[in-house]
């Protein structure tokens, strides 16, 4: 069966990209005739809704499975599919799709995907990153075509930007940027590239992971993927935790509210964060001659209106050959990107 694509309704307005207002509303959902589910991967929890005439629904959300066998996350989100079904009163056996926007690197083995996702498998920086597991990689995509018709795997920077130049912040008068990027600020750092309108995927779909660029020296910046002063392992949620907790900040919302109170300690450590993050947007900016990035995850997204000005400043002004003309916003579909990542996916 051929899914019809999802499309913005033609009368209504395009979302406003500098805002980031949720445009999920825009999305006309009755051409889809048969359910298909939405799986989204992250390195804190894994969320499932489905999607059929009625809207995405249906959702249920669970910490992602770390622990047993490296099978234990694709038994995990079979599992909660059912659930979901069974909360909307949908059959397993009528979903027509399965679109899984997963944090990676990818592995491909036998043609299907295997993460090897630094903040799943702990065999990957070993024993100092406290992860549960061994895991070199986490099977994912063979145990899932076991079970559903049609599967598609790909990195969630790629889902998001995907989701986002069709109804979201990467667009302009309804049609999708060209040369733009979707950031993620999470518990790790994920980035989609698109460049002339090709969306970047590269041999095994890890095109735009820039979380692990080396950026620093420090020591206390050990990534789960065993880098130590790569940019994930300086500025993403699960970083900020263990690097500032000693010094009073429990979690990146603990630094992050502290900081908008104006305490100079902490304002300083979110200033540091934003110079490394900042230097990593400039750097895709004129790498790739970007137009727009936007930005999701929950370390930004909470934080959006302190945190976008002080990235900003590290690119206006910088080299107006390369910077004039670029924009960096916040996702326009908000804190439901993940969810519109998957469904981007399948439609």
């Amino acid at each position: 069966m051929v899914v019809s694509p999802v499309q913005p309704t033609p009368s209504a307005p395009s979302p406003s990209p500098v805002s980031g207002a949720n445009s999920a509303s825009l999305i006309d959902f009755s051409s889809l005739t048969h359910p298909l589910a939405c799986i989204d991967i992250g390195g804190t929890k894994v969320a499932v809704s489905m999607a059929d005439r009625h809207g995405i629904r249906g959702r249920v959300s669970e910490p992602t499975c770390k622990q047993g066998s490296n099978d234990a996350l694709a038994r995990q989100i079979i599992r909660l599919v059912g659930q979901s079904c069974a909360s909307v009163g949908l059959a397993v056996e009528d979903i027509s799709a399965v679109g899984v926007s997963s944090c990676g690197p990818f592995v491909l083995r036998d043609g299907c995907v295997e993460l090897a996702a630094p903040n799943i498998c702990g065999g990957l920086a070993g024993p100092a990153r406290c992860l549960p597991n061994t895991w070199i990689t986490a099977v994912l995509e063979a145990p899932l075509r076991a079970v559903f018709p049609h599967v598609r795997v790909e990195n969630d920077g790629i889902g998001a930007l995907e989701a986002e130049r069709r109804w979201g912040a990467l667009q302009i008068n309804g049609q999708p940027i060209a040369n733009c990027a979707y950031l993620t600020w999470s518990t790790g750092i994920g980035v989609g590239l698109c460049v002339d309108g090709h969306i970047l995927r590269g041999k095994n779909g890890n095109a735009g992971h820039a979380g692990h660029l080396f950026v620093s020296d420090n020591n206390d910046a050990l990534c789960g993927c065993g880098n130590v002063g790569d940019v994930e392992g300086l500025v993403a949620g699960n970083a900020i935790a263990r690097r500032f907790s000693a010094a009073g900040y429990a979690d990146a919302a603990a630094l992050l509210e502290a900081a908008k109170s104006g305490e100079k300690k902490a304002l300083a450590h979110v200033d540091e964060l934003c110079r490394v993050m900042g230097r990593t947007l400039y750097n895709l900016v004129v790498t790739l001659d970007l137009q727009r990035i936007s930005i999701g995850g929950s370390v930004y997204w909470h934080h959006r209106e302190f945190l976008l000005p002080r990235l900003q400043a590290h690119i206006s002004g910088k080299f107006a050959a390369l910077t004039d003309g670029f924009e960096l916003v916040s996702a326009g579909l908000g804190d439901k990107v993940g969810d519109y990542a998957a469904l981007a996916l399948v439609t």
